[in-house]
């Protein structure tokens, strides 16, 4: 057993395996892999959250995010609540109006420019992204048109969907009769 057992203390001894490290040269081992990958996944999410950690804001940092927040559904809202002062206060809504009517003309450029830099930003990333998913929709466009009909061909109802061409041994399979057993069954009942 001596022998034996010094072959084996050569191959697979001190602390090592020849075969593994043999085969490791060739192939991953699959188990150094799976922990870099939790590893590197790891550090990615503590990278992640380190992102989104912000330190402590104070009062103002926060009262500032608020306000923000606040043009986009003030606007909205504003004009819905026109809409509805117009039904419930006519008059009181068309006295406001004319009041609009005297601001003058400068002042609508200002606040015209003003909107549009607040809200142009976000409507051109928004554009620019309905136009790529256009082109997107528009490349499936041949496939799509060529599945619907090959779908077409199928119905039960397209004329010529029996049509066997000129397979002779398909034509004669189809007018062949596959005899019914439960009609036999029951012509030999009566």
């Amino acid at each position: 057993m001596g022998l034996i057992e010094r072959m084996f203390n050569v191959v697979f001894g001190g602390e090592r395996n020849i075969v593994r490290d043999t085969v490791e040269v060739f192939r991953e081992n699959a188990e150094s892999s799976a922990a870099r990958s939790a590893m590197v996944q790891g550090q990615a999410m503590d990278q992640y959250g380190a992102e989104f950690s912000a330190p402590a804001k104070g009062s103002f940092d926060r009262f500032m995010d608020g306000m923000n927040r606040l043009p986009r559904p003030a606007l909205a809202l504003g004009t819905l609540g026109l809409f509805v002062s117009a039904m419930v206060a006519p008059l009181w809504f068309a006295q406001r109006m004319q009041g609009i009517a005297l601001v003058p003309e400068p002042l609508w450029w200002l606040l015209g420019v003003i909107v549009s830099f607040y809200f142009g930003a976000r409507h051109q990333v928004k554009a620019q992204e309905f136009q790529r998913s256009i082109v997107d929709t528009v490349q499936h466009l041949p496939q799509v048109t060529a599945n619907i009909t090959a779908i077409e061909k199928l119905r039960h109802n397209t004329v010529g969907v029996a049509d066997v061409g000129t397979d002779a041994r398909l034509a004669a399979q189809a007018l062949a009769s596959d005899g019914n057993p439960a009609l036999d069954a029951w012509r030999a009942a009566a």
